[in-house]
C-alpha cells in the first residue's frame, strides 16, 4: 500500500521527483462546498461531531484538487471539551472555554483515559474516511500540542501573546504542570484511538510554540512532543508522526532528534534554503509556502512555489503552507500552486 502513497514514502525518508502535497486547513471556509455543508450542520461544533458531515468536508478538497494527503476535519479544542471544559464558539471571534487557573478547576477535569465516549464521533469520522478515501491518499489524524491547548484552557480564548498561560506557568507551576501532564496523557490516548480507527499519520500542532523562550521552549514544547511521540511509537512503531512547533526559528534545526518526529513541519519564518541546510539532513520536512500567496496568487505564487520545491529537492519533502490556508483564499490559487508543484503550468 505504501508504494502508492507518496506522503508515506516521503515520511519514510524517500526523496521523490515531485513532492507530495496537502494543505493545513484544506477543508475550510475558502471552499463554497464547505460553507454549504457547515450550514447544513448548523454550527462548527455540530459539524465536528457529525461523522458523516465531517467526513464529507474532509473529502471535499480531495475531490476538487487531488491532494496526496487528507487531514481529519476536527478541532484541537475538542480534547479540552472531552476533559470537561465548556467549549463554545462566538461568531466572528472564535472559540471560548471555561478557564482552568486553580487547583480546584484542575482537579475537576476528567482523567485522561475518560475522553473516549465524548470523542467517539471523531473516531467514527476517521473510520469513514479510511473506507472512502482514494487508495493513493494518505489519511492524517491530528491533535493540538499540550502548550498550545493549555494556552486556550488557561485564558479561555486565543490571546495575542499567550500571556495568561505564561503567567500561570510562572506564578502557579503546580497547577500549570498538572494541566500540561493531563493534556499530554489525553493527547496520547486521543491519537492512539485515531490510529486504531485508521489514521496512517498523525500530526501535532504546537501553534503557539514560538512564544516560549529559552529553556521554556525545551520544557513546554519539545518535551511534551517527545513524550507523546515516544508513547505513540511504543504502541504503533510504524505510524509516522509530524510535529509542527510554529515559530521555532533556529530551533527547528534539532527537532527531529529532540522530539523523535519523523517529519518537522516548517512555518514561513525561515527560508527553504535554510531548511535544506539545517533541518532536512535530519529527516523529512514539510512546508513552507506563505499562506498569503493563496490570496494574492499570480507570478509571485508560482515563483515562490518553484523556489521551495527546488530548494528542498535533494531530500524528503512534503509540500505544504507555512500555516493554515485562510478563509479569504481563492480556490483558483490553490489549483495554481498544485499545478506548479506538479509541473503542469508555465
Amino acid at each position: 500500500m505504501t508504494k502508492n502513497k507518496t506522503i508515506l514514502r516521503a515520511l519514510a525518508g524517500e526523496t521523490l521527483p515531485t513532492p507530495p502535497i496537502w494543505m493545513m486547513r484544506q477543508a475550510g471556509r475558502y471552499l463554497p462546498e464547505y460553507r454549504a455543508t457547515r450550514a447544513k450542520a448548523g454550527d462548527f461544533l455540530s459539524l465536528c461531531y457529525n461523522p458523516e458531515l465531517a467526513a464529507e468536508v474532509t473529502l471535499q478538497p480531495i475531490r476538487r484538487y487531488g491532494f496526496d494527503g487528507s487531514i481529519l476535519f476536527a478541532d484541537i479544542l475538542l480534547v479540552p471539551q472531552a476533559l470537561g471544559a465548556d467549549l463554545w464558539f462566538v461568531t466572528g471571534e472564535g472559540p471560548r472555554l471555561s478557564t482552568i487557573t486553580t487547583k480546584a478547576e484542575m482537579e475537576a477535569l476528567k482523567p485522561a483515559d475518560a475522553i473516549h465516549d465524548h470523542l467517539a464521533p471523531i473516531y467514527e469520522t476517521v473510520r469513514i474516511l479510511s473506507r472512502e478515501l482514494p487508495d493513493e491518499t494518505t489519511l492524517i489524524g491530528f491533535a493540538g500540542a499540550p502548550w498550545t491547548v493549555a494556552t486556550y484552557m488557561i485564558a479561555g480564548k486565543g490571546t495575542p501573546d499567550q500571556g495568561p498561560a505564561h503567567a500561570l506557568k510562572d506564578e502557579n507551576p503546580e497547577v500549570f504542570d498538572a494541566l500540561m501532564e493531563r493534556i499530554t496523557l489525553a493527547t496520547i490516548e486521543y491519537l492512539d484511538m485515531q490510529i486504531k480507527a485508521g489514521a496512517e499519520v498523525v500530526k501535532l500542532f504546537d501553534s503557539w510554540a514560538g512564544s516560549l523562550q529559552g529553556t521554556d521552549f525545551d520544557r513546554y514544547s519539545t518535551e511534551p512532543l517527545r513524550q507523546i511521540i515516544s508513547a505513540l511509537k511504543a504502541r504503533h512503531p510504524d505510524v509516522p508522526i509530524i510535529a509542527f512547533p510554529r515559530g521555532a526559528g533556529a530551533r527547528f534545526a534539532n527537532l527531529h532528534a529532540a522530539t523523535g518526529a519523523d517529519c518537522i513541519a516548517i512555518d514561513d519564518g525561515v527560508s527553504a534554503e535554510w531548511v535544506a541546510e539545517h533541518v532536512q539532513p535530519n529527516g523529512c520536512v514539510q512546508g513552507n509556502l506563505k499562506s498569503s500567496h493563496m490570496v494574492t496568487g499570480g507570478d509571485a505564487l508560482v515563483q515562490e512555489t518553484r523556489a521551495i520545491v527546488d530548494a528542498l529537492a535533494k531530500g524528503p519533502h512534503i509540500f505544504n503552507l507555512g500555516h493554515g490556508i485562510t478563509p479569504d483564499a481563492d480556490p483558483e490559487n490553490v489549483q495554481l500552486m498544485i499545478d506548479t508543484v506538479r509541473g503542469t503550468r508555465g
